[in-house]
């Protein structure tokens, strides 16, 4: 795909940019994380879905973001119903994600982009992050279902994931099932223990749940995973887990309303809803009584996937203000020869690959985890709230920071930059917002014992750098230092500096990560950015100081922009 010729004086305008190649360390990052024979039959499908992603994926998702879905709640014969209009768009993009790109079942069964078995989380990972870089809100639906099916698979009875395994991996699109999660009650939002949702068990082993669900995203889903209180105690020992079918056995609709849609500030291509559950026919997942700790297996796995599509932003972001930079002229210059300019390109750069690098450490974290290992397990345990919190802030700020590199046109409709800071903001609120996620971080230590398997294994990352010894050293004391300062504010309870305790980890684990692919990556710039990590986000500085960072942010930006 080529791009339009640009006219002398004109914005300078990326539609059409492959997003893949435009990324000059995204094919040797993606090879490094994924086995040599799977990075290689995925070439030609990450290639495909780059430039789909910069072109035709993109206006797509400009036009689901102008037309929102619509809620009818009567047929014009009279009748109830609750039927979501989607835009042909919004459909055309579930078509490609689903069906043909497979993204919500390729970590579950073979033959998805035609490799013959389920593909490894760094697999999925890499080519969401391609696609959330042009449609943000259909990725949340895409998550579930993905997560969902995880859920099913570990806790659900061998009669549930006989009935509805087939239809939730299927890459036929008129056959296949979406998910979603409704857990958040106006009176149960973080606070899952004041759940009211009752569930009362039938005599045919069926359950009725009956209650309103408030923030119900992928509201029209074929399967939803709903929290509801079975037992006759109050708290989190009352609440269990549910399979709720969008039909019921005989094939009518389930007893539940969607009573509205939300007016969002983001994510306006997606229906998240209302929902009133009115005796709606469901089945018990897993054991009684245990529902939120089955249910944290979906959270986690959705909070790994809301760090991914904040990274894929960012990335989106960073690409965009980085094509402009170096083809719009500013005082008789390209704007990033100014020192100032590049300056806020680097920062941004920074954050943006900090980002990349934790989603890869979890994903293969995560993977080992699921081999059974069970350090592994605790890392996968600490790490995903740690890219939840940190990367969804960070996202925000660095698409804010890329409209103001585009000036007025940034803060256009015709242009990327305001539907990216919108959904930009979603990660920071959903599946836990961002105090209740730096504070599962110090629960990960207290009570999961994660901080041993964490220190493990960013002193192997440093190993792997092949660092001098006196920067491997300097590396080393940054990275305890911010490890004694989690465990020092988890042990005393000190919940008002979990914030900075997960701050400091998270810096910690991306400068390792950063300069252990500057080696085995063969990305030699990318110790420059575990540098600028280490001096700007982990060591202390003086607000009016002059750092002597330009050759840093020289090898960075040097490396970062493709040639116009």
């Amino acid at each position: 795909m080529t791009m339009a010729a640009q006219v002398a004086g004109a914005i300078p305008d990326a539609r059409g940019l492959n997003l893949y190649r435009a990324d000059r360390d995204a094919a040797a990052l993606f090879g490094f994380y994924l086995p040599d024979d799977l990075f290689r039959h995925l070439g030609p499908h990450l290639d495909r879905l780059g430039a789909l992603a910069g072109g035709p994926l993109d206006e797509l998702a400009a036009t689901a973001d102008r037309n929102p879905p619509i809620l009818h709640l009567r047929r014009r014969t009279g009748e109830d119903c609750a039927v979501i209009e989607k835009h042909p768009a919004y459909v055309e993009m579930e078509r490609l994600a689903y069906s043909e790109f497979g993204l919500a079942a390729l970590s579950h069964r073979g033959g998805v982009l035609g490799w013959p078995e389920p593909m490894p989380p760094a697999a999925k990972y890499a080519l969401t992050y391609l696609f959330v870089q042009a449609e943000f809100g259909l990725c949340c639906p895409v998550s579930m279902t993905d997560s969902l099916t995880r859920t099913l698979k570990r806790y659900g009875s061998p009669d549930l994931v006989e009935r509805y395994l087939a239809r939730l991996t299927s890459l036929d699109f008129d056959a296949m099932a979406q998910g979603a999660m409704f857990m958040t009650e106006q009176g149960a939002g973080s606070d899952v223990a004041a759940t009211a949702t009752r569930a009362e068990e039938q005599a045919d082993g069926t359950w009725r749940l009956t209650g309103d669900k408030w923030f119900c995203s992928n509201a029209d889903a074929d399967l939803a995973m709903v929290l509801a209180r079975s037992e006759g105690v109050a708290g989190l020992r009352g609440v269990s887990l549910f399979l709720l079918p969008k039909l019921r056995r005989d094939g009518l609709p389930n007893d539940f309303r969607i009573l509205r849609l939300k007016d969002k500030l983001g994510t306006r291509s997606m229906a998240s809803g209302e929902i009133r559950l009115e005796g709606a026919e469901a089945y018990l997942v897993g054991a009684r009584g245990r529902g939120f700790h089955q249910m944290a297996d979906m959270i986690n796995n959705s909070r790994l996937s809301n760090g991914m599509r904040a990274a894929g932003l960012m990335r989106r972001a960073t690409t965009e203000a980085l094509f402009i930079a170096s083809r719009r002229q500013a005082f008789g210059r390209p704007l990033i020869a100014l020192p100032l300019m590049r300056r806020q390109l680097a920062k941004m750069l920074v954050w943006t690959e900090q980002a990349r690098t934790m989603l890869f450490v979890t994903a293969d974290a995560l993977h080992r985890a699921n081999g059974g290992d069970p350090e592994a397990a605790r890392l996968a345990r600490i790490l995903t709230p740690l890219i939840k919190f940190r990367a969804c802030r960070d996202a925000r700020r660095v698409t804010g920071d890329a409209m103001e590199v585009r000036g007025g046109c940034g803060y256009i409709e015709e242009w990327s930059d305001p539907r990216l800071l919108r959904d930009a903001h979603l990660g920071s609120i959903w599946e836990g917002t961002s105090n209740i996620v730096a504070l599962d971080v110090l629960r990960a230590i207290t009570r999961d014992d994660a901080l041993p398997a964490l220190r493990a294994h960013l002193a192997s990352l440093l190993d792997a750098a092949g660092l001098a010894p006196l920067e491997r050293e300097r590396f080393a004391a940054m990275v305890e230092r911010a490890c004694a300062f989690a465990e020092s504010a988890a042990r005393e309870g000190a919940d008002t500096f979990a914030r900075q305790a997960a701050s400091g980890l998270y810096h910690a684990v991306t400068a390792a990560g950063l300069a252990r692919e500057a080696a085995g990556a063969a990305l030699p710039h990318r110790l420059a950015l575990a540098r600028l990590v280490l001096a700007h986000r982990l060591s202390p500085r003086d607000p009016l100081g002059s750092p002597d960072d330009t050759g840093l942010i020289d090898a960075v930006l040097d490396a970062a922009v493709t040639p116009a």
